[in-house]
Formats: C-alpha cells, structure tokens, sequence
C-alpha cells in the first residue's frame, strides 16, 4: 500500500472503467489475414478480428445467436466468408466490418472452408457428407459433389490456379479428388483408418500429403493416383501442411529439401523431410504443460508456425530459428481465480485462471506471457513489495516462488520458479509474501495449516533456465482453523500475519514466532479474505454473510460492520492511505467504501458472474477485478478530473445566473435609453452585436446635432472609457469596419475616440496604434500614417480633418483635388 501523502488527503468518489481484456478465442478455426496483420478468431457466435502486434480489436463480427463451425478468407484479403450451426454461410467486407449477404448452404453444419488462389470460389464441406462449391461474390452454388460416407472433415483446393482440382478428406477415411471442370470425382485415396484432418499439396502440384488421427501421413502421387509413402508420426494428428520450399531451419544439416509439419495430440510442433520421414526438428516442449494442438497457422511472410492449443491459447514459433516461441496469445481467459500487479513499474498484471497455467499480461500492449510449472489448477498468487519477486499457489498441493524479469529479451527467461514450497497434503489456497523483504513467504491450505517458509537463502537474483528450482525450508508449520484457509495477509512492519478460513474466524498471529496474538470471532459464514491496514493497527476481513468487519488489533474487537453486497464478499483491500475500502463480491460488483461513515461511495458494475480476483495498484490509481465470466477490468480512479468537471459546471451555472440578471438589466437600461449603463454594461459582457446595434440607433437619431455621436452623453461615455474599455472598444470597431452596411458607425465612433483622447493617452492603451492605422479611411498617398501624425502630436488636427472628409450624410469631398466618398 502506498504511504499516507503529506497533507490533505482527497477521498476516491469515482473510477470508470478504462481498459479490458476479454476472450478473443473460444475454439475452432483461427488464422490470420493474408497480410499477417489481424488474427481472425471464433468467439462464440461471433468472429473477433484483433491486431495481432497491438492487441487491439478491429471488428468483432456478430452471428445470429448460433456457434460458428468456420470460416475462410480470400487470398485477397477483401471478404470472409463464415458458417455457422443454423445453416447459414455469411459473407463479409473486412474493410467496413459489415455483411454483404447470407444464404443457406447445407442440410448439415458446414465442418471445413478452403478458398482458392483466385479468390472466385469457396468450398465447403459439410456434415451431410456433401462437398459444394460456391461463387461468394454473387451468392451461388456453381458445384454440388457427392460421394463420402461420413462427416467432411478437410477440404483443400489444388494451389495451381489453372488447374481446377479439389480434394476433401472424411472420416469415412477416404481422400477424394474433385476435377472442377468435370464436375465429377476422378480418384478416391484410401490407405487411412481413421478420420482424415488435413490436406496439403506439394510445391509442384504434383504430390498431396494427408495426416490422420491413425498417427500417420501418407504422401499420394496425384498423376497416378496412388500412395508413394507412409510415414509413423506417432501421435493422433490434426493438422498438417507443407513449408515453403527450401526454408532453412536452425540445425539442419539438409538445407533443401521439402518440409512439412504436424501437430497432435502431444501438443508439439513436428517438422519433417517429406523425402523419407525423417523428424528434422521438434519444438521445445513447454514444461508441465498438458494442451493438445488442435491447429496449426502457417504464417508464410514471416516464416513463424502458430500452435492452436486445446486449452485455447495460439503459441507463435520462428521456423528460421528452430521453432524457438516468441509470442503467445492467450484466447480465453476460463474463470479467473486470482490478479496480481508484477514489476517494479506494475505495468504486467499476473492472473490465475483455472488452469495449471499462469499469464502475465502486458497491460500497455496485451502481450502475454505464459508460465508453465504447476501441474493442476493455480489457486492463489501473492507478490513481493517491489513486484520482482511472486509466489503461486495450487492444487498441486506445492507453492512455487518466480523470479522475475519483465524485459528481458527471451520469453522463457522472464519467469523463473526460483524455489517449490513442498509440504502441505493438500491444495494450497492462500499465499502471503514479506511486505518488507523477500525472506519469507507464509502459506495456507485445506489441510488447515499455515507454514513459514525461509527464502533467504534462495538466489533471486535473475532468471536462469537451466537450474532446478530449489526447495526453501519450513521455519514452522501450524494447525491454524478447523476448516479450509482461504486469505493470508503479512502486516506491512512484517510482525504479524492474519488468517481467514471457512471456520468464520480470522486469527492474527506473530510471524516470527507463529504464536496466536488474537482471534476475531463474528462472522456468520466463512471470511474469504483479510487485509491490514497501511497506517491504522486495524484489520479488515470480508465473508459470506455479505458483510465487511473492521476489527481493533489491540483487543480484536469488531468496530465497524459494512452491509451492501447482495451476496458472498470474496476481496477486499485498503485505499487512500487506510481511509476507505475497495471490494468484490460474488454479486458480480465492485464497490468503494468510506471507513469513516461505514457508507458505500460508489459501485462498479462490468462483471457478470462472481469476482475472485482484486488488486490496487501502488500509486491506487488503478484497481482491476477479474471475475468467473473471465473479464478483467482495470478501474481508473477519476475523481478529481470529476471534481474539476464538477467546479467547471458549478462555475458555469452560476455565470449563467449572473449573466441572465446582467442581460434583464441591459434590457431595462435600453428601454429608459440610459446610454450610459447600456453601453458600459454591454461591453462588460462582451455583446459586441449589441452594441453595434446602440451605436447605430443614436448616430441616425442625432438628438444633439453639435455632438460626434449624435448624443453628448454618448461622447462623454467614450471620453471617460479606462484603457481596459477603450481597447476593447477598438477592437469591436475593427471588427465593424470590414463590413461596409457598419462602416459608417465605426469611423463614427472612431471619431468620437480621437476627439476624446490624446496622443499620450492613446498610446497607453493596448495595440492602439495598430486598431486605428487600420480603420482611418483615407490611402498613404493623401495623408501622413496615423503613428507618425501620433508622434508628431497632429492627432487633433488629423482628427478634426477626418471628420470633415467623412461627412456624417455621406456626401462626396474632395482631397487633393481627388472626389473620393
């Protein structure tokens, strides 16, 4: 928690909701564009389109209530084409996001889309064990084969785009080959026993490869008609497909030769020589991990193979540099358990989502990384003070402690399990670190016990791949509640640590010694979480009789009860300097409380199932929430750009007050012609067209004829302006002039300026000089410039000469022997 700030301290009213991360992948197909920019994904019934370097979404391509089955997009890029279980195809614009047409297409869902080089045709097959193909830009069939016993299961159109050949492969194990302008089957390929799951040709046309789910691939001769070879893959295949020719990976001896890829049930990448089967390279299998690969993404361009997992994260791989990963996208985030800031910048947010797996998101560009090392689901997470440091939780029954770096450059490095908590018999649920040091880290399981362990003597110092993690020592192991343990929270001076278990108790305890100091009995149901207070010897606890408990660290009493959640209380953390709360509950809300008045301030709602996961940012700018519904929201506090909207508007309410009391008194003052008030009040308000609309009235109504104005009092008005007035004055006249119908009123009253002001005066105010040169009507040939004849003090003479040559009835004079008007 951050320390309380010097001086008054501003109490949070407001957060608003200012980023997300959300599922982009829930299974099936996914590719990318053909430019490699945006990454097409299933979504439910939906197709998202995400940017594949920023993460950000371009489109996400509403269904009609049922799942998507697939997709394809044209070589060219312009359109896709999508399918889904009420039998429709869809055809898409991706420049507008926007759908072109629809039409029904099978009796049966469509399984597979391939279209072809020209980007004319699509071909679909389909579950009714039919093979069509279509003209998508005008929305029909041209081809209708029939022939497989089974569901279509890979479909592929012959890369040649001269020679009209499609194959399609079923699980009735047959391959069939598809002459297009025959519009008849011309071979059936049968050597598989298993469903067919993908198809590719060779770079010469000339060969097609198929792998199957009975582990091996089969090369086919397409002149003959007949297998040339059969290789053992060994695994239960999904996908397979050809690299381009003579790609050279690192390490191989061979540079040359043909390659393809397949991916299975063993959830590697496999590359092969497609002359005699030999494996040439095998990624790097991710460690702990249990994901089969359900797709495999040939990025051509830039030479990368991205794994599609059954787990829902696309794993990018370089070929060139032997499938080494350098990226990872995760698709869906499942139920998200647990969040915590890492680094010393808190730019990467750590999150536990049901899985054995952890992600550490990038919160400024969406990358995420992916930590393998637990073998059944993360429960918890818990972080060092400065963020370098985090330990996991799990039902592994192990806690595991990572060293971490942020920046550095491989992916495998950033994240170390630099020690593996090994004792509990069962799964550990809560995880506390030292708010002071990295020396130790106190756990809690279901076995009801808390243990301390020592990580002094663990080497934090930096990520190193090949070193086993090491095993830290127990100090003390305790028998600490009667049920399940779920919080654990370490005082920031790193004395005591409290406890929160299903037994409804929270216990405090010393951390050197493990002695029980106090137990806090209340609670109706179990306490899912405790929390310390950053400057207060005080304790809050949250639990499922929807209540928040502040208790007294002196005598363990209850002070404080907070009632709002409709249902379970899951987090609950300290903010502004232990001045109010912050909350989530199983209600699917996020709440701010004052600690002072026991009230709820505001309620943030974005989630729609329960929120497990809450965690403050250190400057307490940021709270982000992770839910069941695998949404996480990071909530930005915006409470004093609201308090300044707020003064801005309160500001403005009583302007517009003022000006609607000043605006009825101009109104009075016109109708009593009190000149005076009216044309200094007009001013004030800044009504220049007003004022205009004055002046023109009294000039034509000339009451006193011996006056410039056509009113004496209107003339002393001008002569007892301040500078202030008079340059406002100026620059309305200015204004007026370039009109010709207001002309004749500016010179007027620029007349009545020059008669009742002296050179020395006019020169005090403001841009004098430059209003006045610009308004004078006569050209430099006839007449000395204005700043001379100011200089030379000729104003008045210049002034009264002006004012016979404008002639208030506009008659022509003459200058110079010149007739000008």
């Amino acid at each position: 928690m951050a320390p309380a700030p010097s001086g008054k301290i501003q109490l949070k009213t407001t957060f608003t909701s200012t980023q997300t991360i959300e599922s982009i992948y829930t299974g099936g197909k996914a590719t990318f564009s053909p430019d490699e920019k945006w990454l097409i994904t299933i979504v439910g019934e939906d197709i998202d389109i995400t940017e594949v370097d920023t993460g950000k979404k371009v489109y996400r391509l509403k269904g009609d209530t049922e799942m998507i089955t697939t997709f394809a997009i044209k070589p060219d890029g312009r359109y896709l084409v999508s399918a889904s279980r009420s039998l429709v195809m869809r055809t898409w614009d991706l420049s507008t996001g926007q759908m072109v047409r629809s039409y029904k297409a099978h009796e049966a869902p469509i399984i597979v889309m391939d279209a072809d080089r020209t980007s004319t045709l699509v071909a679909t097959g389909s579950a009714d064990s039919t093979v069509k193909v279509w003209d998508v830009d005008k929305g029909y069939c041209t081809h209708n084969f029939k022939g497989h016993g089974g569901v279509v299961s890979a479909i592929k159109f012959h890369p040649d785009k001269h020679k009209w050949i499609l194959v399609s492969g079923a699980d009735d194990c047959q391959v069939r080959v598809w002459d297009l302008m025959k519009r008849s089957c011309i071979a059936v390929l049968e050597s598989h026993v298993s469903v067919i799951r993908g198809l590719d040709f060779s770079h010469d046309g000339w060969h097609l490869i198929s792998g199957s789910r009975d582990r091996v691939v089969n090369v086919w001769d397409l002149k003959q008609k007949k297998l040339l070879r059969t290789f053992p893959i060994y695994e239960t295949i999904e996908t397979v497909g050809l690299l381009v020719p003579e790609t050279q990976m690192e390490g191989d001896k061979k540079p040359g030769r043909e390659l393809f890829y397949t991916g299975g049930d063993k959830g590697v990448i496999r590359v092969w020589d497609l002359a005699n089967g030999e494996l040439v390279k095998e990624q790097t299998q991710e460690k702990n991990s249990k994901h089969a690969i359900s797709d495999i993404i040939y990025a051509k361009k830039s030479n990368r193979l991205a794994a599609v997992t059954s787990d829902q994260n696309i794993l990018i791989y370089d070929i060139l540099s032997g499938l080494r990963r350098i990226k990872q996208i995760v698709g869906y985030n499942d139920e998200v358990i647990d969040v915590a800031y890492l680094g010393e910048t808190e730019d990467h947010l750590a999150v536990a989502t049901n899985s054995e797996q952890i992600r550490v998101f990038n919160i400024k560009s969406f990358d995420c990384d992916i930590i393998y090392g637990h073998t059944d689901i993360v429960l918890c997470l818990g972080r060092s003070r400065d963020g370098l440091v985090f330990v996991s939780g799990s039902k592994d029954n192990t806690a595991r402690i990572w060293a971490v770096n942020t920046d550095h450059s491989d992916l495998d490095a950033r994240y170390r399990c630099a020690g593996i908590c090994v004792g509990h018999t069962e799964a550990v649920g809560a995880v506390a670190m030292s708010q002071k040091t990295t020396d130790f880290v106190i756990t809690g399981s279901q076995d009801r016990t808390i243990k301390c362990w020592d990580l002094s003597k663990l080497d934090l110092s930096g990520p190193t791949s090949d070193e086993e993690p090491a095993k830290p020592k127990s100090m003390y192991t305790i028998i600490a509640h009667d049920k399940d343990i779920n919080s654990i929270c370490v005082a920031p001076n790193d004395k005591f640590l409290a406890t929160g278990s299903q037994d409804k108790t929270a216990k405090v305890w010393n951390v050197e010694t493990g002695t029980l100091l106090g137990t806090c009995n209340g609670h109706k149901r179990g306490v899912w979480c405790v929390q310390f207070s950053p400057v207060d010897q005080v304790l809050a606890t949250s639990s499922g009789d929807k209540t928040i408990k502040i208790w007294s660290l002196k005598d363990f009493s209850c002070l404080k009860t907070f009632e709002g959640h409709t249902n379970s209380i899951l987090k609950v953390a300290f903010l502004t300097s232990g001045m109010q709360l912050v909350s989530s509950g199983s209600d699917g809300l996020v709440k701010l409380w004052t600690i002072k008045t026991t009230e709820c301030v505001t309620t943030l709602d974005n989630h729609t199932e329960k929120i497990w996961g809450l965690a403050v940012r250190h400057d307490e700018r940021v709270v982000v929430s992770g839910g069941a519904d695998s949404m996480i929201n990071f909530w930005e506090d915006q409470t004093e750009e609201e308090m300044e909207k707020e003064a801005l508007e309160k500001e403005e309410l009583i302007l517009k007050h003022v000006f609607d009391v000043l605006e009825q008194d101009l109104q009075n003052y016109l109708r009593k012609k009190d000149y005076h008030n009216a044309i200094l009040l007009s001013l004030s308000l800044n009504q220049p067209h007003r004022l205009l609309g004055l002046f023109t009235e009294i000039i034509s109504m000339r009451e006193d004829k011996d006056s410039i104005t056509g009113s004496k009092s209107v003339d002393q008005i001008v002569e007892g302006m301040t500078n202030e007035q008079l340059e406002k004055l100026l620059t309305y006249i200015r204004d007026w002039n370039t009109n010709a119908k207001h002309a004749r009123t500016a010179q007027t009253i620029l007349n009545a300026v020059l008669h009742g002001f002296t050179s020395e005066q006019l020169l005090e105010v403001n841009n004098a000089k430059e209003f006045i040169d610009g308004l004078i009507p006569y050209t430099e040939r006839h007449y000395q410039r204005l700043d001379d004849l100011i200089t030379q003090s000729f104003i008045v003479d210049y002034t009264l000469h002006a004012m016979d040559l404008i002639d208030p009835v506009g008659k022509k004079v003459e200058v110079d022997g010149i007739e000008e008007d």
